[in-house]
């Protein structure tokens, strides 16, 4: 289906999947088979801008689309589902929501360094008794000043044992 990307999709395809054959397929079945966090991989995927790819330069991306992600991931995921997923969750799931919601203090201190790959992010939705049911969440935020004071238990944080930053 090459006919549907653009010349430049086309190229940053080829980008990612030599990347992937020389950075992540090297390293694939260390990272399932011993649990291995792949800190190197991940350091050099934000040296290449992939770790803000859909978010525009002005916020510190790299000014790409959608589809060029998804072209990342998928090159990605080619040798290494578990790289691919700590891509796509500090993508999707940290960044976008700081992107769409965050105020633009928290894109200052938080958003920036994450697009560029100086911090990582995770999710943390499951929870011991309601698993990942979103209307069951025992977790509660309550304002105390000006913080918010979390009380609860998460479990299988995405990225959880060596992220930065936090979405709960």
């Amino acid at each position: 289906m090459d006919y549907l990307l653009t010349r430049e999709q086309l190229l940053a395809r080829e980008l990612f999947r030599e990347f992937a054959e020389k950075e992540v397929k090297p390293f694939a079945q260390k990272v399932d088979e011993e649990e291995y966090f792949p800190t190197e991989t991940v350091k050099k995927m934000a040296e290449i801008g992939m770790m803000g790819i859909p978010f525009p330069k002005e916020v510190g991306g790299a000014g790409g689309d959608y589809l060029t992600y998804i072209i990342a991931v998928e090159e990605i995921a080619k040798y290494c589902a578990t790289t691919a997923i700590i891509l796509s969750a500090h993508t999707s799931l940290c960044c976008y929501p700081i992107y769409t919601w965050g105020t633009e203090h928290q894109k200052e201190k938080y958003l920036k360094p994450l697009l560029r790959g100086e911090r990582l992010g995770a999710f943390a939705l499951t929870e011991p008794n309601a698993g990942s049911d979103a209307a069951n969440q025992q977790t509660t935020a309550k304002l105390v000043g000006d913080y918010y004071i979390l009380n609860g238990s998460k479990i299988f944080i995405t990225n959880g044992g060596t992220a930065d930053v936090f979405i709960v």
